[in-house]
């Protein structure tokens, strides 16, 4: 067996995160394959990761119309750049697409954004939440850089992840966020797992009071 360079896992890393870009793969997809891809000390460990990719001289010569039959897998939602949640939610969960720069507007109300099966136009996301007397919660998969900044009053901003470090080259996600008699969660969760391996759910954190 033949041991891994730099230069191959990087290769690998690239494609993935080009894969994401095209929505073959979803946020938390992405970050699992970076993950291994940086881990792998054999070729044969990074094979698997591209396997079920196109190859790029095939992602160049692909239209609809040499499409097969069956189809790939439902495309991912467009995503609004700008979304409210005003006297209730505005919530985007599911696959849908996740543009480089949101923008979210909460008044007595929230909008909750799920990222953990969309896919990122680009693998650096800026998200901006306003909020009045309400506020997001914005789950994100492991293995995602996270950054959150801003300030709450009467309120507050609140950031709690799982797992370890991000490893390099995984998709980043800024929020600001800024709250007046409210606040907004950034955080982790790994439900889906839990379910698949037959375990429970650990218990929701609690979470700061919020006017609605």
């Amino acid at each position: 067996m033949t041991r891994a360079s730099d230069a191959e896992r990087e290769a690998v890393v690239t494609r993935l995160r080009d894969a994401a870009g095209e929505g073959r793969l979803t946020v938390e997809e992405l970050a699992e394959r970076i993950d291994a891809a940086y881990a792998a000390q054999m070729r044969a460990e990074l094979e698997p990761l591209t396997a079920d990719l196109p190859a790029p001289a095939e992602r160049v010569a692909f239209t609809p119309a040499a499409a097969p039959a069956a189809g790939p897998p439902a495309p991912a939602r467009a995503g609004s750049p700008l979304v409210f949640g005003i006297l209730g939610g505005g919530d985007r969960k599911g696959r849908w697409r996740v543009p480089p720069r949101m923008t979210v507007v909460n008044v007595m109300g929230g909008a909750d954004l799920d990222l953990r099966d969309a896919v990122l136009e680009t693998p650096d996301v800026e998200i901006t939440v306003w909020s009045l007397m309400g506020g997001s919660t914005i789950t994100v998969p492991e293995g995602v850089h996270v950054e959150l900044e801003g300030f709450a009053i009467m309120g507050g901003n609140d950031l709690r992840l799982e797992g370890g470090d991000a490893p390099p080259g995984a998709p980043v996600v800024r929020v600001r966020a800024w709250s007046l008699m409210g606040g907004t969660d950034v955080r982790t969760r790994s439900a889906r797992r839990r379910r698949h391996h037959g375990l429970p759910e650990p218990p929701e954190p609690p979470k700061p009071p919020r006017l609605h």
